[in-house]
């Protein structure tokens, strides 16, 4: 029995060669009680012709752009389309990821199963693989958040977003994308769960706003000490105290220079 409203929120900006397949994996699914929302971000391809013809789904045409960060775009994005959601269950697709077949039935049973559960992210297959993509594990002395998957896996309760609403700077940390708030806010929040099971294919093709993050660039420095401080400013409010770890001043150090 379907007892949840499911929303789908999918972001986009320039994805036209992606997004018929994107649309196609949402509407193929086999839970019924679901809307489909749609932000178009300034794209300048064939997007929204291609987004037009899908009758079912909701298309938000953004005339302007909210920044010149695209994580801050892509979380100006977010919010709006929650805003018009309905749905009690959310999940979040990129316009150029994929959802595998039965993906919204299967999530909901887990948390129909589990009304503890708030926030949890799928593991992910990889367009170029097919296999499952592994998190590297976590060195404790050096991280101090978790690891997680990227913004496609996410799937979290309507009360939950409503809450971590307090806590999303969206005018700061420019670097610092919705996937890595979302997860540092659970992790705090002991509401963080990853589960084996691959429901997304996520498309590694290197054009999104992730991709000028590369390891140990001036860029990933920037990112990394950004959710430092976005995990303080979580810490702080929620009256927690925050422990530096060596990664912190290593990072903290590298950005001086930057």
């Amino acid at each position: 029995m379907e007892k949840n409203f499911i929303s789908i929120l999918i972001t986009n900006y320039n994805k036209g060669i992606y997004l018929n397949k994107t649309i196609k994996s949402c509407l193929k699914q086999n839970f019924l009680n679901k809307e489909i929302l749609v932000f178009d971000d300034c794209s300048s391809d064939n997007s929204v012709e291609i987004l037009k013809k899908y009758k079912k789904v909701k298309i938000i045409k953004n005339k302007k752009k909210y920044s010149k960060s695209g994580p801050l775009n892509q979380i100006n994005a977010i919010i709006k389309l929650f805003k018009l959601s309905k749905g009690n269950l959310i999940f979040l697709l990129d316009g150029d990821d994929l959802f595998r077949e039965n993906k919204l039935k299967n999530i909901n049973n887990i948390f129909e199963k589990n009304k503890s559960y708030k926030f949890m992210q799928d593991t992910p297959l990889s367009s170029l693989t097919k296999k499952k993509i592994n998190l590297n594990k976590k060195l404790h002395i050096f991280s101090i958040w978790p690891k997680f998957f990227p913004t496609s896996t996410i799937t979290f309760r309507r009360s939950f977003f409503q809450k971590f609403m307090n806590f999303i700077r969206k005018n700061e940390f420019p670097n610092l994308e919705i996937d890595a708030r979302l997860a540092i806010y659970a992790y705090l929040n002991e509401e963080f769960l990853i589960t084996n099971k691959s429901f997304t294919i996520y498309n590694q093709h290197g054009s999104g706003i992730s991709s000028r993050y590369k390891k140990f660039s001036k860029y990933w420095w920037k990112k990394r000490i950004e959710a430092f401080r976005y995990m303080q400013f979580v810490m702080k409010k929620q009256k927690k105290n925050f422990l530096p770890s060596p990664d912190y001043y290593l990072t903290k150090l590298i950005n001086y220079f930057i």
